[in-house]
């Protein structure tokens, strides 16, 4: 799972909030930096990475404890699909990527060309995650960030896994360690990049000899066509599709991890929110309630998964569907079919607690509107005889209280 892009991460569900009260648990760190650093140097070199590369990438690194107060620190609040769509693709960011699709018209032509990912598609990430290269992400020296996660007792495979590509990046001359400057989790270039799918997926697409999607427009978002091709992009399909939901239908067939072919979707009396009717075919979809049945309702194909991987979260990745749909020609989003109360943190967190109670959620009760905690209401919402939609409620939260 790739971490939350830089422009979208101020704003973005379940991100960075100084909050002691939701702070992740604590761990304790075995040994000191230096000895850990010695030994993945040691690990490096039996990988076949030059003793040279590694001195240049690690040779100054010393641990970073505010990366660690960032990373322990983070908190949680809940905002709504409309409240995030409506704040990250309105106004200038939408008019700018119109812009931005014109001045570039031809590299992006050629992107899609060759990698089959729709310009829209494209500029949507572009805008989303650096505001089309105008946001660089934040100041922190990526190596030194990226090491001292790895170090660090909670999440330390995965970001060694980025320090060894980061290490990697250097070994292959696509960038200088001074060069890596971004965000504090290790994302940097207009597209906030990890260092492994930097390594992995970035792209030459301007000729000169190595991936620079710090300084290239060209390599930025070429990679990131590549990225989601390597995420499994099939061309030519579509992604996401804008719906109307009727009053009543099995609402527990609305989950990611459900296809339906169309015709089914159209029995039960979706239909599509513009133009032409919803086909009644065999084309699978799922489809997504960011807000419940109320809020506004899409059917997702097998393209969107691709944009599950980019991000996990799943008011991100519907938004960043989303905005590729309103650069492509889409009018905004519709408000669903009524008023939808979106649920604070902390009732979010006694609902898990009554989730747990009744064993319908094993998870912790931490307040993050999650997958796990969705599916979960899911299943409180059927034993209590209620709509089954995924989206919490005080309603739903009542009925447990007084469910034995």
């Amino acid at each position: 799972m790739r971490m939350a892009g830089a422009a979208a991460a101020a704003l973005l569900v379940s991100m960075t909030l100084t909050s002691p009260a939701l702070a992740a648990p604590a761990c304790h760190n075995q040994g000191s930096f230096e000895q850990w650093l010695e030994g993945f140097k040691r690990e490096a070199e039996a990988l076949g990475i030059s003793r040279s590369a590694i001195q240049l990438a690690l040779g100054d690194v010393t641990f970073d404890p505010t990366v660690v107060r960032r990373d322990r620190g983070q908190g949680v609040f809940n905002q709504s699909f409309l409240q995030f769509s409506d704040r990250m693709t309105g106004g200038g960011r939408y008019q700018n990527g119109l812009k931005q699709m014109k001045n570039h018209a031809a590299l992006l032509q050629r992107i899609e060309q060759k990698f089959g990912v729709p310009i829209p598609v494209v500029v949507s990430f572009w805008g989303l995650e650096s505001d089309y290269g105008a946001y660089k992400g934040g100041t922190f020296h990526i190596i030194r960030a990226v090491a001292t996660l790895a170090y660090d007792c909670r999440r330390p495979a995965f970001f060694r896994a980025q320090l060894m590509d980061a290490v990697r990046l250097v070994a292959r001359g696509d960038l200088r360690p001074d060069e890596m400057i971004g965000n504090w989790a290790g994302e940097l270039g207009p597209t906030q990049f990890t260092p492994s799918d930097y390594f992995k997926s970035g792209v030459d697409f301007d000729g000169d000899g190595k991936v620079d999607m710090i300084r290239s427009t060209p390599d930025a978002l070429a990679s990131a066509a590549n990225l989601m091709v390597n995420f499994g992009w099939k061309r030519g399909e579509p992604w996401l599709q804008e719906v109307r939901v009727p009053e009543v239908m099995p609402w527990e067939q609305a989950d990611l991890s459900i296809q339906h072919p169309r015709l089914q979707w159209v029995k039960w009396g979706v239909r599509s929110a513009h133009g032409p009717a919803l086909p009644s075919d065999e084309m699978p979809a799922s489809l997504v309630l960011p807000m419940g049945r109320n809020g506004p309702a899409f059917l997702a194909y097998d393209n969107f998964q691709a944009y599950i991987k980019w991000n996990a979260a799943i008011v991100y990745t519907t938004t960043a569907a989303y905005f590729a749909n309103r650069l492509a020609g889409a009018p905004p989003v519709g408000r669903g079919n009524g008023p939808v109360e979106v649920p604070t943190t902390e009732q979010v967190k006694e609902l898990q607690g009554l989730m747990i109670r009744h064993r319908f959620y094993s998870g912790d009760a931490d307040g993050r509107l999650g997958s796990a905690t969705r599916a979960a209401v899911r299943q409180a919402q059927l034993k209590v005889r209620l709509p089954a939609d995924g989206y919490p409620s005080q309603e739903l939260i009542d009925r447990l209280r007084g469910t034995n």
